[in-house]
């Protein structure tokens, strides 16, 4: 079986789009090759800034022959009485491109109907291919793509080179006036002399020859070992950040690691600032020692083989003091006054325009934090109330102005400079997180409980002034903000009322939302329960357990989870199918007359008296267990009504005519709903 080998050659292709194009080429060709009857290997893709590659070891040399059947119409309305064929046979027939002659009768569940079958011979794949990569290549999803040139189409970057090759030999398409060809491109200064591919083995030789390292993996393990070699050499090492690390692999077409230096000096400055300044801001690696303090080095990937005269590491040490001394003046700056004396500019921020200034939403934070801390730690409420009035001040100070990652971050050492409690700085500090998929709760109880009035305040005023989440549009991360609402809560293991707190916090907004309060409370607990169910979902609980729990209501956050696992275990129990029948039939019955108290005097049957007997028996047991939150203990005491119940539904008519008896029969199987319907509804379970 031959190969087919595939370069798009480019100017340089931001990083981040790099593994979307490899993934997409990867998966397309796949489609193609099943779609098209062509058999093939898995493949592989590989790229560096200025390429793109993909290759398959194995290809058919043409697709697989196929006969194809086609059903037409019912055999009564394809020939007349005589046997001869109508209109409608002629017609099917030549749709096909066959002779009416040609067409067999088959039986079908619709009846005999005439069929059409089409012998297709395969093609060349080489033809096939020439017609679908120019598709292929243009279809490509950058997020950004422009017009270059005079070209038509548009692209990432410029296209330079396609080499194209199939069973050895060029194939032969063009795409935008570049014609494929067999030959590739070296590395652009260090070896920019074009070379010949004959397959992908000769061409990763070459490559290699020309100081391109194509493949990523190989790349990136290429960067992991020197930049460690420089680290230990000056007895460091580096955390490496899986983020940062792929980003800079498709950053260079061979890489060349060269370790910088700082003045020690600038150590005094917040870690967080360093590191930022040399990740995100400059693509260095810093380094560290074994205790993961700081040390006075970086690492950065070049693209460009260092010179004698270390023109490359200078250059890099330049900017990064450059962009040091700025932030160690605006830091000085900033410190020249408390953390409280930025709360006041605060007036003139907007966090948004109907919701209004980040002033106004301290003052909502205070508030709401003030209620929580009261519910879950009344003794740390003066540093919970101090940690929520200062927690955005820092959002206009010369450094977060400059480093806007660093909100949060420079509110805790400016807390710390102006004497706050050391748990006030802390908090200010955590208070944003969990800010991503995988962050960590607030280390505090204080950060904790900020973080959440927060959160929750941001929550209820996006959705109250209608930017409420939809399909991938969240603007304002309010999905993010209810999940780590979640997180906090279930980590902390705090019994809060979250319809209490979605009250206090609407009542702080009430002068500046849209919609009703109802409205807004309703979408509100929608999103909870959304994020909850994805949340749980993710640690595979049965799915309609996690509907039946959401669905009972989720105002206690830490109970939802425990009631899952509760429920999750008791569907594993064989006699649970029919357990969930019974309190499935006694929910459906019940409508609104089922409100009130069971008469004892009106209980006439057998079956009805002992399903009363046995709830009264286990009513205060059962509410004991989920007073405690002992739901699995809550659960197994409720199953011992199962017979009970079955008995009655078996022996007694419910819906008499008689108004009495209905109602209290009603009223009795309501009561007994009540021991389960806390826990979850037994109607979103489903069976068998």
């Amino acid at each position: 079986m031959p190969e087919l080998f595939l370069e798009i050659g480019t100017e340089e292709i931001p990083s981040r789009f790099m593994g979307l194009a490899l993934d997409y080429l990867k998966n397309e060709m796949s489609v193609f090759f099943e779609k098209n009857r062509i058999q093939a290997d898995d493949g592989r893709v590989m790229g560096t800034p200025r390429r793109l590659v993909v290759s398959f070891d194995r290809v058919d040399a043409q697709q697989k022959d196929v006969v194809e059947t086609h059903f037409g119409p019912n055999v009564k309305v394809a020939f007349d009485g005589e046997g001869n064929p109508t209109n409608a046979a002629l017609g099917f027939a030549r749709g096909k491109g066959i002779d009416v002659s040609q067409l067999t009768v088959e039986k079908t569940p619709k009846g005999e109907v005439v069929c059409a079958r089409i012998e297709k011979t395969g093609q060349p794949t080489a033809d096939i291919l020439n017609s679908f990569l120019p598709d292929l290549i243009g279809n490509i999803p950058f997020p950004k793509k422009m017009r270059w040139g005079n070209r038509k189409t548009s692209f990432v970057r410029p296209l330079h080179w396609i080499a194209a090759l199939f069973e050895n030999k060029p194939l032969n398409f063009n795409y935008e006036g570049i014609s494929c060809a067999d030959v590739s491109h070296g590395h652009r200064f260090l070896s920019s002399e074009s070379f010949k591919v004959n397959g992908v083995t000769s061409y990763l030789d070459s490559c290699e020859k020309h100081f391109i390292l194509v493949d990523p993996v190989a790349r990136k393990q290429a960067i992991v070992d020197q930049i460690t070699l420089l680290a230990e050499e000056v007895g460091g090492t580096i955390e490496l950040d899986s983020d940062l690390l792929e980003e800079v692999n498709y950053l260079v077409e061979f890489p060349f690691a060269i370790r910088g230096n700082f003045e020690e000096r600038f150590l005094e400055l917040p870690r967080e600032l360093l590191i930022i300044t040399m990740k995100y801001h400059q693509k260095y690696f810093p380094v560290v020692n074994e205790q993961g303090d700081l040390l006075p080095h970086f690492i950065t990937i070049s693209n460009m083989k260092p010179g004698s005269g270390g023109e490359i590491q200078h250059g890099n040490e330049r900017v990064l003091r450059a962009r040091l001394e700025d932030a160690r003046f605006f830091f000085d700056e900033d410190r020249k006054k408390k953390l409280e004396d930025f709360v006041e500019p605060l007036k003139r921020v907007t966090f948004q325009k109907v919701l209004g200034t980040s002033y106004e939403k301290v003052e909502r934070i205070v508030a709401l934090a003030e209620f929580l801390a009261k519910e879950v730690c009344p003794e740390k409420i003066q540093q919970v109330s101090r940690t929520a009035w200062l927690c955005k001040a820092d959002l206009v100070s010369q450094m977060v102005y400059e480093f806007p990652e660093l909100q949060g971050i420079m509110g805790g050492y400016y807390a710390d400079h102006s004497g706050e409690d050391s748990e006030v700085g802390l908090a200010i500090k955590e208070h944003y997180s969990p800010a991503f998929k995988g962050d960590e709760s607030p280390s505090s109880q204080v950060g904790s409980i900020v973080s959440i009035a927060d959160k929750l305040d941001t929550i209820l005023g996006c959705i109250g002034v209608k930017l409420i989440p939809s399909g991938s549009e969240d603007p304002y991360g309010l999905r993010r903000h209810s999940l780590g609402i979640i997180q906090i809560v279930l980590d902390r293991g705090w019994q809060v009322s979250l319809d209490t707190l979605i009250e206090k916090g609407i009542d702080r907004l009430k002068d500046k939302i849209k919609l009703t309060p109802d409205e807004v409370r309703t979408h509100t607990i929608g999103l909870f329960s959304q994020r909850y169910k994805t949340f749980l979902s993710g640690q595979e609980y049965p799915y309609d357990a996690v509907d039946a729990v959401l669905s009972a209501g989720i105002d206690s956050l830490a109970d939802v989870q425990q009631k899952v696992i509760a429920l999750s275990d008791l569907k594993k129990q064989p006699h649970f199918e029919l357990l969930a029948t019974a309190f499935r039939r006694v929910v459906s019955i019940l409508n609104e007359e089922a409100d009130g108290e069971v008469q004892v005097s009106l209980l006439k049957e057998p079956a009805e008296k002992k399903l009363y007997d046995e709830y009264q028996r286990i009513k205060e047991p059962v509410e004991n267990c989920l007073d405690k939150k002992e739901f699995p203990q809550a659960l197994e005491k409720i199953v011992e009504i199962k017979e009970a119940v079955d008995g009655f539904f078996d022996n007694v008519m419910v819906m008499v005519r008689e108004d009495e008896l209905r109602i209290n029969r009603l009223r009795l199987l309501k009561h007994i709903s009540l021991l389960f319907s806390t826990i979850a509804d037994f109607s979103k379970i489903v069976l068998k």
